[in-house]
Parts: structure tokens; C-alpha cells; sequence
């Protein structure tokens, strides 16, 4: 399954984000990846909103990956979040890691 957001990920937008990653999930536990590459802002909440999704998908043993543009993906290098998200840099890179 790809998830793809457009738009903001911040604190207007992360309890919609949780809501439909989760339902999702509870519905069809299936790899997935969260495709951000056309979100053009991401601020703390929209962080901490993918870190939740990441726990709960260690919790539930979930195979996942985190695309984004280079905004994005330098937002959460700041963080050091790029591991922890399994960020990888392309839809065929993120498929190839959740198929290994």
C-alpha cells in the first residue's frame, strides 16, 4: 500500500493523518509507504505524527517506509529521525526495502 499526503503535515493536519494511517492499518495491516513528496511543510506535530505511526508499527511488527522531497527529507535528517522512519530516498527504494 502507498499513502500519499499533500499539503501541510503540522499541528492542523496530524490528527487527520493519524486517524486515516491508523484506520488504515486496523483495517488492512499490510507494508506500506507514506509517500510525502509533495507535502511542503512539516513541523513538530507532523514529526511527532510519524513517529507515532512508527511505534505502532513496531508494535504490530509492520513493515514501512517514509518518502519525501528534499525539504522533507532534510527536516527529518535534522531530526535524526531518517533510520527510525526507514526513510529512503525513492518509491522504488522504499518498495525494494519493504519486499527484503
Amino acid at each position: 500500500m502507498i499513502f500519499t499526503f499533500t499539503g501541510q503535515l503540522d499541528a492542523f493536519s496530524e490528527k487527520q493523518f493519524k486517524t486515516f494511517v491508523t484506520s488504515n492499518l486496523e483495517n488492512n495491516p499490510l507494508p506500506f509507504v507514506i509517500d510525502l513528496t509533495k507535502i511542503d511543510f512539516l513541523d513538530s506535530s507532523g514529526l511527532g505524527a510519524l513517529v507515532q505511526t512508527a511505534k505502532e508499527c513496531k508494535k504490530l511488527k509492520l513493515n514501512y517506509s517514509v518518502i519525501g522531497n528534499s525539504r522533507v527529507v532534510q527536516t527529518i535528517k535534522l531530526v535524526r529521525l531518517g533510520e527510525f522512519l526507514n526513510l529512503q530516498s525513492s518509491l522504488d527504494d522504499a518498495i525494494k526495502k519493504l519486499k527484503s
